[in-house]
């Protein structure tokens, strides 16, 4: 009875304790920069604040602008980028000055006649705060609106804070780099196709740089909590329209590269970018008939074309940066002098006109990324430096 009665304590003992150590484990949880409003709420106090942000811009899972009216703070304006402030208007839409329904506040477009932040709507403005989940992309216009918001915000003295977010593709670098002759609100940066950074850790090569012109801007970024770049982070919210799932986000870096092509990536349908084909392609089972979706595609490449190609619902993707699938569309492409797009698309999203040769001149792509290489050894010996978190192996 008495052994029984030491094995019992001996048993409760060794619960508590296995609860204690459970109760003092760290909390690994990746926490947004938006969450840690102890942080930038004291920056806030008695401005007149302004955001660039969108439907992404959360915490937890209430806006960042409700979040920062219930503490007080005197948002005096939202700038909209693509897509809008709620992330609701196809690609390419103009998004058009306006008032946020809710509490009145004006919402001026950055994706309208013009792209850019001018100086002007920043008076008055004492900070403004970016706020806006990327998925680590040259083309993903979403930097193009912070960087042309950072240098505006350089000209005219306003501090630019970023509460910043994982980048979901941050395990990668690959791609050529922007040349200059192809910058565009695609490729308003130089960087590689495949950047491997957060918006905080661009914000700050921006501003290391010197990409903001003559003046520099004063940057605050407030970082993640428990992240580094060997993660996967899943979004709470799809970044954009025709980003609705882990796995587009995954594949997009390689097959939006069709962009600029003859081939459908799936707009205009639910599943984009988890796809790819073209009426041409009749020897292939999988099938799509893309058409008008509000709020995600109008009038899309191919409409109420069926066609024939790829899909990748239901097998197993990796991160990479891979010219694979341009590749074997381009070959099995009949016309190939209209496989690429006329517009010029394909070099902008490229950044250079060379893959574009590369590709006509039958080059594999391990010969392709061959050329990347000492470009992609400088860059990343630069990116280094702007480093927040551990980077991947």
């Amino acid at each position: 009875m008495r052994h029984y009665f030491f094995l019992i304590l001996i048993i409760i003992s060794s619960s508590c304790k296995a609860q204690q150590e459970q109760n003092q484990a760290p909390d690994k949880t990746i926490r947004v920069g938006a969450e840690s409003l102890d942080e930038y709420l004291p920056l806030l106090k008695d401005k007149k604040v302004a955001l660039l942000a969108n439907h992404s811009s959360l915490v937890g899972k209430t806006h960042l602008v409700d979040t920062l009216l219930s503490n007080d703070v005197d948002i005096v304006k939202v700038f909209a980028p693509e897509h809008g402030f709620r992330g609701d208007r196809p690609d390419g839409a103009t998004i058009d000055n306006t008032k946020d329904p809710k509490t009145g506040i004006p919402i001026v477009s950055m994706y309208g006649k013009n792209k850019s932040l001018p100086v002007e709507l920043l008076e008055g403005v004492d900070v403004l705060i970016f706020d806006i989940q990327d998925v680590g992309v040259r083309f993903f216009t979403y930097i193009s609106a912070m960087a042309y918001a950072m240098k505006s915000c350089a000209a005219s003295g306003t501090k630019f804070i970023v509460l910043d977010r994982p980048n979901p593709n941050g395990m990668l670098v690959d791609g050529p780099m922007l040349d200059s002759a192809f910058s565009s609100y695609v490729g308003a940066l130089p960087l590689p196709a495949v950047h491997g950074l957060t918006v905080g850790e661009l914000a700050k090569m921006i501003h290391g740089e010197g990409w903001t012109g003559d003046k520099k801007c004063d940057l605050t970024i407030i970082p993640v909590k428990n992240y580094d770049h060997s993660m996967p982070y899943i979004l709470p919210v799809k970044p954009s329209p025709n980003l609705p799932s882990d796995k587009s986000i995954i594949l997009y870096p390689s097959l939006a590269l069709f962009e600029g092509t003859a081939i459908s990536v799936g707009r205009g349908t639910y599943k984009p970018f988890i796809q790819y084909g073209h009426p041409s392609f009749t020897d292939l089972k999988h099938t799509f008939t893309p058409v008008s979706i509000p709020d995600m595609s109008a009038k899309p490449p191919l409409e109420n074309q069926k066609c024939y190609g790829y899909s990748f619902e239901d097998k197993d993707v990796k991160h990479e940066f891979t010219l694979k699938y341009l590749l074997d569309a381009y070959n099995k492409f009949e016309d190939k002098e209209s496989f690429f797009l006329k517009t010029n698309y394909f070099n902008l999203l490229m950044g250079t006109d060379k893959t574009m040769q590369q590709i006509k001149a039958g080059m594999s792509e391990v010969a392709i990324k061959a050329t990347w290489k000492s470009d992609l050894d400088t860059y990343m010996v630069m990116r280094k430096k702007y480093l927040l978190y551990k980077d991947f192996e």
